[in-house]
């Protein structure tokens, strides 16, 4: 997959769908998360009480990163329309492509995934943000300039590229 210099990359999905573990293919660099900037706040990466401060957080790297033409990849549900306007809102901003990844993994397949981990999402959560996953032509419709599906990107793909380089 190939990203434009300077992209915003979103992943969306809900927890247990292989976000993280996608992200983690790519350059520590590239990555923005909550889950950590709350555990750096808290100790506790699911201390939501914390997420206010991640978020500024984030939003401090979001604009570092794309105000100097840096790829970022964006490691958080992004499952909520407000979220990815604000996202959509730091791409326009800095006149940089936004490009969406959209975990269409099946409930059955998160609800597994998310068991088996040290940190077990509440199943309810799991299947809310299951259900508030956005199709691909919402999406464009939201202004997103490319979405990859993750059920139709290759298994075997390495790390994000920029054209043809890494």
């Amino acid at each position: 997959m190939d990203l434009p210099a300077g992209a915003l990359c979103a992943l969306i999905g809900p927890p247990g769908s292989g976000k993280s573990t996608f992200a983690a293919r790519y350059p520590d660099s590239w990555r923005v998360c909550l889950d950590v900037y709350r555990r750096l706040a808290t100790d506790c990466e699911a201390d939501q009480s914390a997420t206010p401060v991640a978020a500024e957080i984030q939003n401090l790297l979001l604009d570092a990163r794309l105000s100097r033409a840096l790829i970022v990849v964006v490691d958080s549900t992004n499952v909520l329309p407000h979220v990815r306007a604000g996202l959509l809102a730091r791409a326009r901003y800095w006149r940089r492509p936004a490009v969406a990844v959209l975990f269409d993994v099946p409930l059955p397949t998160v609800e597994a995934r998310n068991a088996g981990r040290d940190r077990v999402v509440p199943l309810h959560i799991v299947r809310e943000h299951h259900q508030l996953l956005p199709d691909a032509d919402q999406l464009h419709r939201e202004g997103f300039a490319a979405v990859h599906l993750v059920s139709e990107l290759p298994a075997t793909s390495g790390a994000l590229q920029q054209g043809t380089r890494r």
